[in-house]
């Protein structure tokens, strides 16, 4: 980030985080990060080419094909024991075919949002950037995994919305490390809830943070939402999107399973209506939380 952004944002956060409202804070934080909100090229190619209606296989072929280590990351999870297919598939092409435009879609932003959780500086204690993935990568794994139990059929879409839920802690982590780092200590310490601190010490929770980044990628609504309330699924009241819903019980799973980067929601409870929203109760959950870490042993590797 350029010195000149850095301090803008600096003075925006001290001088106006208990008088604007966290939204709007937000959407201006985001407005000043011109290097973190750029998101990478071909990321945002695919999400074009795929939200366009007259979008073909063969254009999303000819995006990701330009990038040869983009395209062996897609390969190896397709290959993986994450989809189960028979044999191996040697081709983008073929993967489209077996799996389809969106689910290729996804898992080719996924691999390519992994640059995003790069570098040496830590969040606090031993957690860096690379566990912050580690988690993310570990949710999204979940979210799928619990949307195939429930046989929704938004297993592909709950993949991205997991990968993409705390990418707000990534503008925290560019903007205010100190702050965020004060944060992590503090919540370590057990004084207060990890979004509460984060309110408190930076002036906006990087849940409306990553709403705010989301948005501004045009990511599909439901990964902003999915950024956006993953801890407060009920704030969405009776409208709230099953994929909000399979996010949070991931994200509380991952974090009390110790996935990456667990502070978020390390003593946070799996919502009862969050369950009955998905068609889940607590004994299959726990059931499903048995095989998270084969799961996730099997696909981190490939995505990070």
């Amino acid at each position: 980030m350029r010195a000149d952004e850095e301090g803008d944002i600096r003075k925006l956060l001290m001088s106006t985080t208990t008088a604007l409202d966290p939204q709007v804070l937000a959407r201006e934080v985001i407005a000043k990060v011109g290097s973190l909100a750029t998101l990478p090229e071909v990321t945002a190619r695919i999400l074009r080419t795929v939200e366009d209606p007259r979008s073909s296989a063969s254009q999303l072929h000819r995006i990701v094909s330009h990038d040869p280590a983009l395209v062996t990351r897609i390969l190896k999870v397709v290959n993986s024991a994450f989809y189960g297919l028979p044999g191996q598939i040697a081709s983008i092409e073929r993967a489209i075919v077996l799996l389809g435009l969106n689910a290729v879609k996804n898992l080719a932003v996924a691999a390519s949002l992994g640059q995003l959780f790069r570098g040496n500086v830590t969040l606090c204690g031993e957690f860096t950037p690379k566990d912050l993935w580690s988690h993310c990568v570990g949710v999204g794994v979940a979210a799928r995994g619990l949307a195939r139990l429930t046989k929704l059929p938004v297993a592909d879409e709950a993949f991205l919305a997991g990968m993409v839920h705390d990418v707000g802690l990534v503008v925290h982590l560019q903007v205010t490390p100190e702050k965020l780092k004060e944060v992590c200590e503090r919540s370590l310490a057990g004084e207060a809830d990890f979004c509460e601190l984060e309110r408190q010490v930076i002036g906006v929770d990087h849940q409306e943070m990553g709403r705010a980044l989301a948005a501004h990628w045009k990511f599909p609504r439901t990964c902003q939402m999915a950024a956006g309330y993953h801890h407060r699924p009920d704030a969405l009241g009776e409208d709230g999107h099953i994929l909000v819903n399979l996010v949070h019980i991931a994200d509380v799973l991952c974090c009390q399973e110790h996935v990456g980067f667990d502070l978020t929601a390390r003593d946070q409870a799996i919502g009862a209506a969050s369950l009955k929203a998905v068609g889940l109760d607590a004994a299959s959950v726990e059931e499903f939380r048995k095989t998270l870490g084969p799961l996730i042993k099997d696909v981190a590797p490939v995505v990070g």
